[in-house]
């Protein structure tokens, strides 16, 4: 479990003028290594960073608390001078968590040395340090536009879509056995570029095309969440639950008339209840008192529309947001009923590690307050090739699933990376 800490943490926030951070990701700068570059921003809020002041990274079934045991440890001693005092201000963790215990890839904690926020119409800046403390830092000027990769030339991942269209099937047959009453079944695609891959490209793309989606990087997994697994802002622990989905057309009327029929649909209702039930099941053991609604309601996004449910608790037992995160994950979202059960047969069909798309993937303050999200609608790049990137798209397959249509879903799900690669 290496780490990069080699003396105190010390950190300083200062107020911007609120028009200096008007937009997060073209302050990013150019980096000679795209995995110290971080990102969690929605429409104009959220947080970027750059730099790395200190790092942890774990495998294995204890990574959840050994991340959380460094955080604790690395903020306990910090000296932190901050005039701003928000949720995100202050040192910051952004952090990417493998989805399976048994996944050789591995989870990690960022510790960036520069870290600009917005919130409302506050913002501010960040700098870190290891000893002494900093000056109050200054922002540059934006940096230089990102090139494009040039190029992109996809190929099949683990499994061809037929191949993985039967292994849908099979996963059908073990739902009429009884084995599980929903799983998650995922595929990944390869991408290789002509030039290397700026993820600044692929956040700036994303961002404008997806805006009701958190725009995230950390440690190279780059990708556009509508997912919020949980977000905790002062005892306030909330989560977005997306499960059922429906491909858009592109007419209005027909997409409206779409949305109503996915509502009405027994099997996504059923998929979305498994969901919700999960999460309010793993957050009330937290909670003091839960609210969940008794219906969903649809979320529309430019390529697909789901079926969404927000749940949200009191905190009362001190868990931080990356605690939370580790008693949601995996949730049926992303999994499947039961869990562990459904576990086993992700890892006998799916034919590949999922690394970490569909683990939690967001950031942490030294509070605990923090906000982790699904990481859907994502890619990892290689970080030994600059010029390849591994996307990833899953579908819930519950009964009554047609193995033909999981693979159109899954297509329309590999949509939003797939565009934000090209050049049109």
């Amino acid at each position: 479990m290496p780490t990069s800490q080699s003396g105190r943490l010390v950190a300083r926030t200062i107020a911007l003028p609120p028009a200096t951070a008007d937009d997060l990701l073209a302050l990013l700068p150019q980096a000679a290594d795209h995995r110290d570059l971080c990102s969690w921003v929605r429409r104009s809020e959220g947080l970027v960073g750059w730099g790395r002041v200190a790092d942890f990274d774990a495998t294995g079934t204890d990574r959840f608390s050994a991340a959380t045991a460094w955080w604790r440890t690395l903020t306990a001693g910090a000296v932190v001078r901050d005039d701003v005092r928000l949720p995100g201000t202050g040192p910051i963790a952004f952090g990417a968590m493998a989805y399976a215990a048994a996944s050789p890839t591995r989870s990690t904690l960022v510790v960036p040395a520069v870290v600009v926020g917005r919130r409302g119409d506050v913002a501010w800046l960040t700098t870190v340090t290891q000893g002494t403390l900093p000056a109050p830092g200054t922002l540059q000027q934006p940096a230089p536009e990102p090139a494009s990769p040039g190029e992109i030339a996809f190929a099949d991942g683990a499994r061809t879509a037929a191949e993985w269209e039967l292994a849908v099937g099979e996963a059908l047959d073990r739902i009429a056995g009884g084995a599980v009453d929903k799983v998650v079944l995922a595929r990944s695609l390869i991408a290789r570029a002509a030039r290397d891959i700026d993820p600044r490209w692929l956040l700036r793309r994303l961002a404008a095309r997806y805006e009701s989606t958190w725009v995230f990087a950390v440690a190279g997994m780059v990708g556009a969440t509508p997912e919020m697994l949980v977000r905790l802002d002062r005892g306030l622990a909330t989560s977005r639950v997306l499960a059922g989905t429906i491909r858009r057309t592109g007419d209005d009327a027909h997409d409206l008339a779409l949305a109503g029929s996915l509502a009405r649909s027994s099997k996504d209702l059923e998929e979305h209840e498994y969901a919700v039930r999960s999460v309010a099941d793993a957050l009330g053991r937290h909670c003091s008192s839960m609210s969940v609604p008794e219906s969903p309601f649809v979320l529309h996004l430019p390529n697909v529309m789901h079926l969404a449910t927000d749940v949200a608790g009191a905190v009362d037992d001190g868990a931080t947001s990356l605690e939370l995160a580790a008693s949601l994950h995996p949730s049926a979202a992303v999994c499947g009923t039961p869990t562990a059960a459904a576990d086993r047969v992700i890892a006998e069909l799916e034919g590949m590690d999922r690394g970490r798309y569909a683990g939690p993937v967001g950031w942490m303050d030294v509070t605990g307050d923090g906000e982790w999200g699904i990481a859907l609608r994502s890619g990892e790049l290689d970080p030994a090739d600059g010029r390849q990137i591994t996307l990833y798209a899953g579908c819930g397959i519950v009964a009554g699933s047609d193995p033909a249509d999981e693979v159109a879903e899954s297509d329309a799900k590999f949509i939003p990376m797939r565009d934000a690669l090209t050049d049109r």
